[in-house]
Parts: structure tokens; C-alpha cells; sequence
């Protein structure tokens, strides 16, 4: 199926494994046969961006500056639709949203639908302490009238450590903590777990758990590009 010739700009590196995944996974969802029928895509492996949560528990430098001439050196160098492959940084870009004349794709919204379709009930919500003190999934969720279930603040912690090993590329201590988290939150309801870090679901692929009993936000986001990308223009 051809694309409709429209350019993606990624902007990625925070972190390098998640962007990579994305790139992945949108791969093989596309609906190509060829080389030529794939999206084209810009992708800007932002590594010197500060750390998102660090800067929002008052800890390090500000990311929103970056992230602004991250988004806006895509659109310099020709890209049409914009997304970024970080959870938390979605904070910083819905205050300057205003400021980016292209489309975002918005990874938060796109999961957010997805978790409309696959789980009405309501999912687990699992991020960085960064993306969960904002508040900004549970925000966007309630003007989509969707309601998340959302971990003690010791497994929020956690889940934080997990994420952080997964930037260390320690993925098999990743799942296999991840799995403990996965299997006590089950314990209280039995419903999807959201990958609200990009890099979750990573984590949950080293797990050894269910494929269906996961939520990915870089599925959803990947969703969120094919529908884009391939719609008649």
C-alpha cells in the first residue's frame, strides 16, 4: 500500500532503545511490500537532551528548551508530522504546543485510544515518577472520559529503577523485576498494564508474560503514524 508522501520527523534518543523499538514496530505495521511503499521518515536521536524526570523532581536542567529545537530542527530539515518517543516529555510539549506549526502525533492521546479499545474497564498505568507526578496521562485520560489504575507510590518507585535499567541496557534484570510488578498489581485487578514509559514495554517483553495482558504507548504511537501516513490526503 503507498504511503501518502508524507515525511515523519522522530524525535528520539530519550532513550536510544526505546527510539530504536519505535522504528521497529512501525516498520512492521506498515502496510508495505516494498521498500518504496514505507513511510519516510527523519529521525533526530536527541541523546543530549536533560533527563526529563530528573529536572521535574528538581534535580537537574530543564528539557524544554531541547525538546523545542529538537521539534523545530525536524521541521527544518523537511518533516511534515512530528512525534516524540518519550512519555514525559509530552509534559513539557503540550506548554509549547502552540509554538509548532506541524501536526504532533501525540503518543499519550494515541495510548489512551488504544486503551479505549482493547481495555473499557480501565488498565494499570505504569511510567517514570516524572510522567506520573505530572499527572498528564491521568489529564489527558479524563477529558477522554478514561480512568486508570495507578500503583502504590513504593511500586511507582520501582517501576522508576526498571525503567532506568532498561536505558542500561539491563534488560533481563528489567523483566525479570518487571514480572514481580506485573504479577502484584494482577493480584488486585486482572487487567492490562500500559507501558506509559517508552521504555516499560521493552521491559515487558523480558518478562515472559502475555503479549495481550500489555498495553504498549510505542504500539500506540505506531498506530498513531500508520493511521496518519497512509490516510488519503
Amino acid at each position: 500500500m503507498k504511503n501518502n508522501g508524507l515525511t515523519l520527523g522522530v524525535l528520539g534518543g530519550m532513550g536510544p532503545a526505546a527510539t530504536a523499538e519505535f522504528q521497529r514496530i512501525l516498520a512492521t505495521k506498515a502496510p508495505a511490500d516494498v521498500d518504496q511503499e514505507h513511510p519516510r521518515m527523519i529521525v533526530y536521536s536527541h541523546t543530549i537532551t536533560p533527563d526529563r524526570t530528573t529536572f521535574l523532581l528538581g534535580k537537574g536542567p530543564d528539557p524544554e528548551p531541547y525538546l523545542l529545537d529538537g521539534l523545530k530542527t525536524l521541521i527544518g530539515w523537511g518533516a511534515d508530522r512530528l512525534v516524540v518517543t518519550c512519555n514525559t516529555a509530552h509534559f513539557f510539549i503540550d506548554k509549547f504546543r502552540d509554538q509548532i506549526d506541524r501536526p504532533i502525533i501525540h503518543i499519550i492521546d494515541e495510548t489512551i485510544r488504544t486503551c479505549q479499545e482493547r481495555s473499557p474497564q480501565g488498565a494499570w498505568l505504569t511510567a517514570t515518577l516524572g510522567t506520573m507526578n505530572t499527572g498528564i496521562y491521568q489529564k489527558h485520560a479524563k477529558d477522554s472520559g478514561y480512568e486508570f489504575l495507578i500503583p502504590t507510590k513504593e511500586m511507582q518507585e520501582t517501576i522508576h529503577d526498571i525503567t532506568d535499567q532498561v536505558k542500561g541496557g539491563l534488560y533481563d534484570v528489567a523483566g525479570k523485576r518487571f514480572r514481580e510488578v506485573c504479577e502484584e498489581l494482577w493480584s488486585i485487578r486482572k487487567v492490562p498494564i500500559v507501558g506509559a514509559c517508552t521504555e516499560i514495554p521493552i521491559a515487558y517483553q523480558h518478562t515472559g508474560l502475555p503479549a495481550e495482558m500489555a498495553i504498549s504507548s510505542l504500539e500506540a504511537l505506531a498506530d498513531g503514524c500508520i493511521r496518519e501516513l497512509y490516510k488519503p490526503l
